[in-house]
């Protein structure tokens, strides 16, 4: 088991900026792709960006391309997702999953465990 929990959402203008933080506990020791999923009200949680075990591969959604970087600390079991250049449609709940999936996953329906989100909202 892995327990994944999420910090740094919050309130910020268009054109800010704010990153994410997901720690993980619990059965760390495996290699896990790791990813950031968003749902906004009334919508499906979608895919935002992944990284592999070791950080060698990347992946993001085209809406967030140029504007995101995804990250990790393998000796602090971290993850991290820069949000730059922040627009009023990036805003939802943030999640971060865990899967033993190799290589890059972006289907929901991949990754084996789930934080509790955290809301990120931007003004206009």
């Amino acid at each position: 088991q892995v327990q994944l929990v999420e910090s740094g959402g919050g309130l910020v203008q268009a054109g800010g900026s704010l990153r994410l933080v997901c720690a993980a506990s619990g059965r760390t020791s495996r290699t896990y792709t790791m990813g950031w999923f968003r749902q906004a009200s009334g919508k499906e949680r979608e895919f935002v960006a992944a990284i592999t075990w070791n950080g060698g591969s990347t992946g993001f959604a085209d809406s967030v391309k140029g504007r995101f970087t995804i990250s990790r600390d393998g000796a602090k079991n971290t993850v991290y997702l820069q949000m730059n250049s922040l627009k009023p449609e990036d805003t939802a709940v943030y999640y971060c999953a865990a899967t033993t999936t190799i290589g890059i996953a972006t289907f929901k329906a991949q990754y084996d465990y789930w934080g509790q989100g955290t809301q990120v909202t931007v003004s206009s």
